[in-house]
């Protein structure tokens, strides 16, 4: 009886009561009102995001760094007044609010009975709400700045539409955070800022804006026909650092990458890793340099200003829920990008275990804090090293003068060695190339003119959206090649490397990126041969010793691998000789000249139509 009393004296005093203790709008609508930017609007940077614009709708660009768990967040408040009955509604507009304490009905000020208001759950009305935490990209931040960040406000539909390492574009009204209690006190006239959400857009490419950023077919075609455009396209990374061809051609499949690979619950990776190791002064960090300028998704970091939780993800507090939340550090930021990472040899043994995981299964396990989770870390990883003792001792071994572990070394697709040895004519030349480049602030002329670099970040892009297929006819080939190089191994006792079914992986990697960086759809024999001879040129690299040098010439190599092809018998197929010595890093010239010196030595025939090499006995 009570409550049919209360609720015909709550609907009797409906038309009556103060308006302000009517149905709040928010409480009776049924849908979320957000706004899109123009079309022709670009994205800016969050520096770029200045007092200004405050109140404004405005599209910024940046990386996901942490995003809380999706929470309940109050609109309209309800409460129940304990002696009239009445019901009174407080929209909320900001974070905070101060809850009402006094019935404001006519009916209690009337009476001066002082009711007192209870919230209502059940009445109120709450919407999912998450906070995000963004930073600029590598490519927005000058030199030798650090990177800005900015606080993102989503509720309703805009929430769990992106994850820490994701990179969009936000489209928000720029507001100040008003500062309650010890803050506003100590703040002065300084307010904090948030962006409240309107619209977000991920990127789901390789590299930010790849849409605006890929050439025509046509034009990446055209630019692929043209004649020596694989030694183009190296020769146009870091022109100012003089040599390393075959270390920049491997730079540039890296920048391209392979294809994955995903079967049923199994996946192979397509990112290339590569360590760069040699002595000081050989432009390593600069390569690194340099590939972190051209790429556009790229973090770099060194050894000793790197932890495993900085590299991996930390644990930290939310200081609006208070809640333990991920935070992603580089290899999470650098997702489908690439991570270089300088001094590798300086890190810490247990922080450098971290990236192990990150290198071959490309996610990383989290068991922290009571939270169980897989980030994606799909990166590549490009590190520069020195050897233990600071130079390469050629009186230590390889093992002794590299000393990382055999577990590490392997999950590298290919591992270089660069020494500084004395040579005349190769110091005087780098010499002229030094001078020049400081004198001018560009590279020598050279008889090919590098590319762009806008250009050629163009046609990798470009490049990254062909998924090449290696066809059944070359299984056999590489099979062989696999099994050769397995046997060479466990032959050669001066071998440094491990030879594992990873290196069987490596070159399928590295042939998919060379048909790609030639615009194909299918895998040629020529890709496997620049994949084997990349191979053999870095661990040759390891390998190469002044005594070895000395004693042998090019030509007397050939000759031996030629020797070996016999197997018993005393024709060699000609083509099968060529590929085979090209495959082990020498040229073609290198074995035309071996072919004519043993010819005129009557060590071997070579018919005219230039098909077969018959041995004289």
């Amino acid at each position: 009886v009570s409550t049919q009393s209360t609720g015909a004296r709550n609907r009797g005093s409906d038309e009556v009561r103060d308006p302000k203790n009517q149905y709040p709008a928010e409480l009776l609508r049924r849908f979320e009102l957000c706004f899109s930017p123009p079309a022709a609007q670009k994205p800016l940077s969050i520096r770029q995001i200045t007092a200004d614009r405050i109140g404004t709708l405005v599209t910024i660009r940046g990386t996901v760094t942490r995003a809380t768990e999706v929470k309940p967040a109050m609109t309209v408040a309800t409460y129940t007044c304990d002696q009239c009955g009445s019901e009174t509604y407080q929209p909320i507009t900001g974070i905070q609010f101060t809850p009402i304490d006094m019935c404001p009905s006519k009916e209690c000020q009337t009476n001066k009975s002082n009711g007192r208001l209870y919230l209502q759950t059940r009445g109120s009305k709450f919407v999912k709400f998450q906070d995000v935490k963004i930073q600029e990209d590598s490519d927005q931040v000058p030199v030798g700045d650090t990177p800005r960040s900015m606080t993102l406000l989503c509720r309703g539909e805009n929430t769990r539409l992106c994850q820490p390492g994701d990179h969009i574009n936000v489209t928000g009204v720029f507001l100040p955070v008003q500062r309650t209690g010890l803050k506003a006190m100590m703040g002065g006239l300084m307010s904090d800022t948030f962006l409240q959400v309107h619209k977000i857009e991920r990127m789901k490419k390789g590299f930010e804006e790849a849409s605006m950023e890929c050439l025509p077919e046509a034009e990446a075609r055209t630019l692929a026909q043209e004649p020596l455009f694989y030694d183009k396209l190296a020769a146009s990374l870091a022109p100012e650092i003089y040599g390393h061809d075959d270390v920049k051609k491997a730079l540039l499949l890296l920048l391209v990458g392979g294809v994955d690979r995903q079967t049923q619950g199994m996946k192979i990776r397509g990112n290339l890793n590569i360590c760069l190791m040699g002595d000081p002064g050989v432009a390593k960090s600069q390569l690194l340099s340099y590939i972190d300028r051209i790429a556009p998704r790229c973090q770099y970091t060194t050894g000793r200003g790197s932890t495993g939780v900085g590299l991996t993800a930390a644990v930290m507090k939310d200081p609006i829920t208070g809640e333990m939340i991920l935070e992603g550090g580089a290899l999470v930021l650098a997702d489908q990008g690439i991570c270089c990472i300088d001094e590798f040899d300086k890190m810490n043994e247990s922080d450098r275990t971290a990236i192990h995981e990150v290198m071959e299964q490309q996610t990383i396990s989290i068991a922290k804090a009571g939270i169980l989770t897989t980030l994606n870390a799909r990166v590549s990883i490009l590190a520069a090293a020195n050897p233990a003792y600071g130079r390469y001792n050629v009186k230590k071994s390889v093992e002794q003068n590299i000393q990382l572990p055999a577990a590490l070394l392997s999950r590298f697709d290919l591992l270089w060695l660069i020494r500084d040895k004395p040579d005349a004519n190769a110091d005087l030349r780098l010499a002229q190339h030094i001078t020049y480049v400081h004198q001018h602030n560009t590279h020598p002329p050279r008889e090919v003119e590098p590319l762009d670099p806008d250009l050629m970040k163009r046609y990798i892009t470009t490049c990254k959206q062909k998924d090449p297929i290696i066809p059944e006819s070359l299984t056999e080939y590489i099979v062989y090649t696999y099994v050769e190089l397995r046997k060479e191994a466990r032959e050669d006792p001066r071998n440094a490397t491990f030879t594992s079914a990873r290196n069987l992986l490596a070159v399928l990697r590295l042939s998919t990126a060379l048909a790609r960086l030639r615009f194909a759809e299918v895998v040629e024999r020529e890709d496997i041969d620049e994949a084997n001879r990349l191979m053999e040129m870095s661990k040759f690299s390891l390998v190469d010793d002044e005594t070895t040098a000395r004693r042998q010439r090019p030509v007397d190599l050939i000759y031996s691998i030629i020797r070996d092809l016999q197997k018993g018998s005393t024709v060699v197929k000609f083509d099968d000789a060529r590929q085979r010595c090209i495959a082990k890093g020498f040229n073609p010239e290198q074995f035309d000249e071996c072919i004519d010196e043993y010819e005129r030595l009557n060590i071997w025939h070579l018919n005219a139509a230039r098909t077969r090499i018959t041995f004289i006995q």
